[in-house]
């Protein structure tokens, strides 16, 4: 069963780079609520509230209830702006969700059963990840929290593609929209490494030279 993400926010009128800082003084977060064809508002955000949530992975493709001026709406956490150097988040950019109108969201991919792989069980290859995450359309109601990819079939040398990817029903990938030319490999197991000649001309130099260090350390 899917986490309820619930959010308080409050609306703002003074905006700004010295608002913001006065805001953040007071532990609460700017942020924006747009789209669904009305106009943007400028909020605020309890910053305790907002930093619990997005502990979690899957409050970034979430839909979430926004409580505001006592009404709730459903929104979608479009964007997070993070200070360069500092554990603090500066602005928060939110969409307002349409039940009947298709959302763009990237989600999060869960690859499940790398440890059991033919390739990596049986041959002791590598998982190489070519892709975290993947971007989907579809209607808020068929939102899945992440994607899961299943590793146990894969070889040495085998791939999946975003064409592998069994997505649930009203959920498409973005990406394949465009066509076959952009179905690209998302996770391959590949051979273990060997040790390169050169690593082992090196390994049985390293005595002889020892030796010949020490021989000249006696002349001397």
């Amino acid at each position: 069963m899917s986490t309820t993400y619930k959010l308080d926010a409050e609306m703002r009128s003074d905006t700004g780079k010295g608002a913001s800082r006065r805001l953040r003084r007071e532990h609460k977060i700017p942020a924006v609520l747009y789209g669904a064809g009305r106009p943007a508002w400028s909020l605020t955000l309890p910053e305790n509230q907002l930093m619990r949530n997005l502990q979690d992975e899957a409050f970034y493709a979430a839909i979430i209830d926004l409580t505001l001026e006592g009404k709730t709406q459903k929104v979608f956490l479009r964007d997070l702006q993070r200070h360069p150097a500092k554990p603090f988040v500066l602005h928060v950019d939110l969409q307002r969700v349409r039940d009947d109108v298709e959302m763009t969201v990237v989600l999060p991919l869960h690859y499940i059963n790398e440890e059991t792989a033919k390739g990596v069980k049986m041959g002791g290859g590598q998982v190489i990840r070519n892709a975290v995450d993947i971007e989907v359309s579809c209607l808020p109601g068929n939102l899945p929290e992440y994607i899961e990819v299943d590793l146990q079939d894969l070889d040495i040398g085998d791939s999946l593609h975003l064409s592998d990817i069994k997505l649930p029903e009203g959920v498409v990938s973005t990406e394949l929209a465009h066509g076959e030319d952009h179905d690209h490999a998302i996770v391959t197991i590949v051979a273990p490494r060997a040790a390169s000649s050169e690593d082992e001309d090196v390994a049985d130099a390293a005595p002889e030279d020892d030796a010949d260090t020490t021989a000249g350390d006696e002349a001397e």
